[in-house]
């Protein structure tokens, strides 16, 4: 929905974001999301938006972008994670956690406190897969167990139909195991 493009970057201004997670392709099988983001500078709305650096690596592209709105001017990094096919889960769980790992470091860097806006198309499979993935690994770190029900049904709470599907919370449940064996002095399961 191209006429929403300069609402999405209003609400990435109003609310300080400094960090956008991209969980879906542009297109698969049909559009799933709009090029909100410009390949070098655009002006969507009152906000002119700058690629100022890009990394391409194999499950996932960073771009630090520049926001300006009228005088000021403020660092949002955006990543666009691909290797989640729609309806489905990844292939394997390392990427994921790569990518949470990633959203860790930009967050330890980022020069703004605002929320981390997360979205794939709907809104409720992979982006309540990758906010439940982070929550329980911020769980395993700071008290070494998580509560994976608690989590979704936290989130479902605030956002009916995340984790959309058993296979989903299966994924979540491997993903977090995996990680809870990569942790230091940790037995793993």
């Amino acid at each position: 929905m191209p006429n929403t493009v300069s609402d999405f970057w209003e609400m990435v201004w109003q609310e300080g974001a400094s960090l956008i997670v991209m969980l879906t392709q542009l297109r698969e099988s049909k559009e799933k999301c709009v090029h909100y983001w410009p390949t070098e500078e655009d002006t969507y709305g009152p906000f002119r938006i700058r690629v100022q650096e890009e990394r391409e690596l194999p499950e996932y592209s960073v771009r630090r972008l520049s926001i300006q709105h009228q005088e000021q001017c403020r660092s949002v990094r955006h990543i666009l994670f691909s290797a989640w096919p729609d309806h489905q889960t990844p292939e394997s769980a390392g990427p994921l956690l790569r990518l949470v790992a990633e959203v860790e470091d930009s967050l330890e860097t980022a020069a703004g406190a605002g929320p981390v806006v997360v979205h794939c198309s709907a809104g409720i499979g992979r982006t309540g897969c990758f906010i439940a993935t982070r929550i329980g690994c911020q769980q395993l770190r700071a008290r070494g167990e998580v509560d994976i029900l608690g989590i979704v049904c936290q989130l479902r709470l605030d956002r009916g139909g995340m984790i959309q599907t058993a296979e989903q919370y299966q994924f979540l449940h491997h993903t977090l195991a995996l990680y809870a064996a990569q942790l230091p002095g940790e037995p793993g399961p």
